[in-house]
C-alpha cells in the first residue's frame, strides 16, 4: 500500500467513525469514497445500524451492495451526513474541486441535500488555490461543439473526456465531461457563474459554500481535522 493510500484509509476510517446509529448517509464516489464504504461496512459488521446510504454513482452502489450496506434513494429522506473525497481542497476557503471521476452532478446533489458534509483526503489534495489540475464540466450531448466553443472562449481549453477505446466518456446520467485547464482560479464563484450561464452545461466541478469538515490523512499517521 502506498503512503497516499495509507493516508486516505486513515481519513476514511475517521470519517466512518462519525456515523451514528439511525443515520441516513450520502456515499461519495471514487477510490477514497470506496475506502469509506469499506470502513462503514466494517462498523455495520460490529453492530452499527443505519437507515441507509445514498450512493452518488453506480460504482459506489455496486460496492455497497456487495458489502451489505442498505441503500436508499435521495428523495426518501433528508440526509444526516454525506462523506466524499475531493480532488482539491483550497486551504482557507474550503472551496472544493471534484468530479475527476465523472460523478460530479450526483455528488453535488447529495452534498447539498445533506445536513453535514465530510470530505476525506490525503494531504496532497490541499492546495493554496483551486485549479492545479483540470476542472471537470458536465454537459449535454446536444450541441456539444457549440458548448465546447463557448468554454474555449472563456480561455479554458476544454478537452472532451474519452474512454480507453476512444469513445466519449459518459457519466451515470448519460452526460459528457469536458476537462478544462483553468490554471489557478482567482475567483471560483465568478467562474462557476460564468459556466452555469452557458446553455448545455449541466454542472461544474466547483463545490463552493458547503462549509465541509475536512479529514486529512497525513504522512505522520495522524488524521488532521479542518473545520470551515
Amino acid at each position: 500500500m502506498s503512503d497516499q493510500d495509507r493516508q486516505k484509509r486513515q481519513a476514511a476510517e475517521a470519517a466512518a467513525a462519525l456515523v451514528e446509529p439511525g443515520m441516513l448517509i450520502g456515499l461519495g464516489s471514487g477510490s477514497t469514497a470506496a475506502l469509506v464504504v469499506e470502513a462503514l461496512a466494517a462498523r455495520l459488521g460490529q453492530g452499527l445500524r443505519i437507515k441507509g446510504g445514498v450512493p452518488t454513482s453506480e460504482g459506489t452502489a455496486a460496492l455497497a451492495r456487495r458489502l451489505g450496506l442498505p441503500l436508499a434513494e435521495l428523495d426518501e429522506h433528508p440526509l444526516d451526513l454525506a462523506i466524499d473525497g475531493a480532488d482539491e481542497v483550497e486551504q482557507g476557503s474550503f472551496a472544493l474541486l471534484k468530479g475527476r471521476g465523472g460523478a460530479l452532478l450526483r455528488e453535488k446533489m447529495v452534498a447539498t441535500a445533506s445536513r453535514r458534509l465530510v470530505i476525506v483526503v490525503d494531504e496532497g489534495k490541499l492546495v493554496p488555490r483551486l485549479g492545479r489540475g483540470v476542472l471537470p464540466v458536465e454537459l449535454v450531448d446536444f450541441g456539444r461543439r457549440a458548448t465546447l466553443a463557448r468554454l474555449a472562449a472563456l480561455g479554458l481549453n476544454p478537452a472532451l473526456r474519452q474512454e480507453k477505446d476512444g469513445r466519449p466518456f459518459r457519466s451515470d446520467g448519460g452526460h459528457l465531461i469536458a476537462d478544462c485547464a483553468t490554471g489557478p482560479i482567482a475567483d471560483a464563484a465568478a467562474l462557476d457563474r460564468a459556466l452555469h450561464a452557458i446553455p448545455g452545461v449541466v454542472e461544474t466541478g466547483l463545490f463552493l459554500g458547503l462549509a465541509p469538515k475536512v479529514l486529512v490523512g497525513t504522512a505522520e499517521g495522524r488524521v488532521l481535522t479542518l473545520d470551515s
